[in-house]
């Protein structure tokens, strides 16, 4: 009853958007014939390049109108286009705009919009009156035609097929809507090669933030931590030495306690130093990633298959890249999953390495979520998409959770 509902409402801005966003569809629609028109029959012309390179800015101003339009009433938020670059010379700007993708797509999304707003006003406006007038063709006809009928055959058909019309009046504008929102998420967003260079950017902003503050925890690290402990080692080296004086003879059992404990210390530093050299290069993938992976799955606290087919060896950054990724997403397992068993899988054929992470826990992770659900997985996506990889997550509430990470297996 609850999904019937669902289909047969339509959310205010749905329906504003078919009502209003008519007149705008028809001015985008004309102004893009016109372009497409009067450039064409201009083309041999001097004036064909100018008008072509104003009629694309023009689409440019109406694609963010529509834009605007689409995210205030249909709640769909559409990544704005950068602008393009404004080289010195009017010859060169020109360029710059007939070269620009955003413009054409701009243009083609303003005439695949005008039958869509067409439609969407026959469906908000249109077929509701037509519904309205079908269920009340017998009083209509009554009014017209004062007196006994006859045959009420076709009085019932007409209200029936006016309530029918009715009930798929929701649904049309729904489809419109979905449809609209589509095509602006499709036409009325940055180009493809836009996207990727600004992914791109992201990732190595947060993999620059990332080394960062690794440097700096290092840093940090050593100074509070392994030069405390070499500073106590060489006091203790110097009260050792102390107690070999000769004028007083040797003290040989404080001299043998000084001796243990500098051995305790140095034993100490030199897990320090390797506990702190373990985040920037595993010494696991010195044996090969399949070693690694296995060595992490024998570690983890839930029970961990293992299936690998790692016939191509990744560069050093991808299969450290899928160390780090496993090491995460097995925490993650163990911490907030609630899972009693899961399954790694790691392939590396064709140029691509996958990393794949079955758990029979109880799902519902995602991207962008908090503590307890997502478990920096928005994180690790973005760690991945700076070595040109992805990450994906399919976890239904309930489980199972599937998490697969690809990238590829050269990174140059």
């Amino acid at each position: 009853m609850t999904e019937r509902r669902r289909h047969l409402s339509v959310r205010g801005g749905e329906w504003a958007f078919a009502v209003v966003g008519l007149p705008l569809a028809l001015l985008g629609g004309v102004y893009a014939f016109a372009v497409l028109y009067a450039g064409t029959l201009l083309s041999l012309t001097v004036l064909g390049l100018p008008f072509v390179v104003a009629g694309l800015l023009g689409a440019r101003g109406l694609g963010t109108l529509h834009r605007r339009l689409v995210g205030r009433l249909l709640g769909e938020y559409v990544e704005v286009p950068g602008k393009p670059p404004l080289p010195a010379g009017l010859i060169a700007r020109g360029r710059v705009v007939l070269t620009d993708p955003v413009g054409w797509r701009a243009l083609f999304y303003l005439v695949l919009r005008l039958p869509l707003g067409v439609l969407g006003f026959a469906a908000a406006v249109a077929l509701p009156l037509g519904c309205g007038w079908l269920i009340g063709f017998p009083l209509w006809i009554r009014l017209l035609q004062p007196g006994p009928r006859p045959d009420g055959r076709l009085d019932a058909a007409s209200t029936a097929l006016g309530l029918l019309l009715l009930c798929a009046v929701p649904v049309a504008i729904r489809s419109l809507s979905a449809a609209n929102r589509h095509l602006a998420r499709l036409l009325l967003g940055p180009a493809r090669a836009q996207r990727r260079v600004r992914e791109l950017e992201t990732a190595r902003a947060t993999l620059l933030a990332d080394n960062t503050d690794l440097f700096r925890r290092l840093e940090r690290d050593l100074h509070d931590g392994t030069q405390a402990r070499l500073v106590a080692l060489a006091i203790t080296l110097s009260l050792a030495e102390d107690a070999l004086s000769p004028t007083a003879g040797p003290d040989l059992p404080r001299l043998r306690a000084l001796v243990d404990r500098a051995r305790t210390q140095t034993d100490d530093t030199v897990a320090e130093l390797r506990r702190l050299t373990r985040g920037i290069h595993p010494v696991a993938l010195d044996g090969g990633l399949d070693e690694a992976l296995t060595g992490l799955a024998a570690t983890s606290p839930v029970p961990v298959g293992v299936h690998l087919d790692l016939r191509e060896r990744p560069h050093p950054v991808a299969a450290r890249a899928v160390y780090f990724c496993a090491a995460e997403l097995l925490t993650n397992i163990a911490k907030h999953s609630g899972a009693r068993s899961a399954e790694l899988t790691a392939r590396a054929a064709d140029g691509r390495v996958r990393l794949t992470l079955r758990d029979d826990g109880r799902g519902d992770a995602a991207l962008g979520t908090g503590t307890g659900t997502g478990t920096g997985l928005t994180g690790l996506a973005e760690r991945l998409a700076a070595v040109d990889g992805i990450l994906r997550v399919d976890s239904p509430p309930g489980g199972p959770t599937v998490v697969t990470a690809e990238l590829p297996t050269r990174l140059c």
